[in-house]
């Protein structure tokens, strides 16, 4: 059989580090779920009743770790830090039934949903798509992976960003409109997930832009902090 030649090296995959072992976990792709803390839909100008939830992508590749420096986006004057518990899957599939999500999730980490607002704004405006203002270079800065097997499945617990040492971001995982496992369900009604996938569960409300020299440190309760400095 003749072996064919790729015409010049691939990527390699993005990968997540999982605490406590030496094993990566691969990205496959990043679901990012809009608006779905009350307070943060409100903040936006969204009635913040259950409307059916929505998804933009980031790719893969816009993973930074954290305590990685976060590098200020081209063409923008407005980025903002959306704090988000990350839901990482290592079992896909479509038509997933509520009940059974959570056994699809392998673990948890903290991201930050990195955001140039005013093109964004301008797209949101126009009708168009979200990925210039969301799918930028390093625009995902998140934690390593802990598993679901350490730490259970969190629906509660408090959940912040600051910039600068000053409270920006606070709320509670309890008051996600969408719970993880509607949010797999739903997704995978729309896509095929893969195991890989990782998933932002939206942010409370608080966001607010940042300047080059700026430190943002968030957490989620048991799940660790994230701390980037803008550059």
């Amino acid at each position: 059989m003749h072996h064919r030649e790729y015409l010049f090296a691939p990527l390699l995959r993005p990968t997540l580090p999982v605490v406590g072992s030496d094993a990566l976990f691969p990205i496959h792709r990043i679901y990012c779920v809009g608006r779905n803390f009350a307070d943060h839909a409100i903040e936006m100008g969204h009635d913040p009743n259950r409307e059916p939830p929505f998804f933009f992508q980031k790719n893969p590749d816009t993973i930074v770790l954290s305590g990685e420096d976060f590098p200020y986006p081209s063409e923008t004057n407005d980025v903002h830090h959306e704090i988000e518990l990350v839901v990482a899957l290592d079992k896909g599939g479509i038509n997933i039934p509520v009940e059974n999500a959570l056994e699809h999730v392998y673990g948890y980490a903290v991201g930050l949903d990195m955001t140039r607002r005013d093109l964004q704004g301008e797209a949101k405006k126009l009708g168009r798509p979200w990925e210039t203002g969301k799918a930028f270079e390093a625009s995902a800065p998140c934690t390593p992976l802990i598993p679901a097997a350490q730490v259970g499945h969190p629906a509660k617990g408090a959940i912040w960003a600051k910039v600068n040492g000053e409270p920006r971001q606070s709320g509670d995982l309890a008051q996600m409109i969408w719970k993880v496992p509607e949010m797999i369900a739903y997704l995978s009604r729309l896509f095929t997930l893969q195991p890989g996938d990782l998933i932002f569960a939206g942010t409370p409300a608080g966001v607010g832009a940042v300047k080059r020299g700026d430190i943002i440190d968030g957490g989620i309760d048991g799940l660790g902090e994230i701390r980037t400095r803008v550059v």
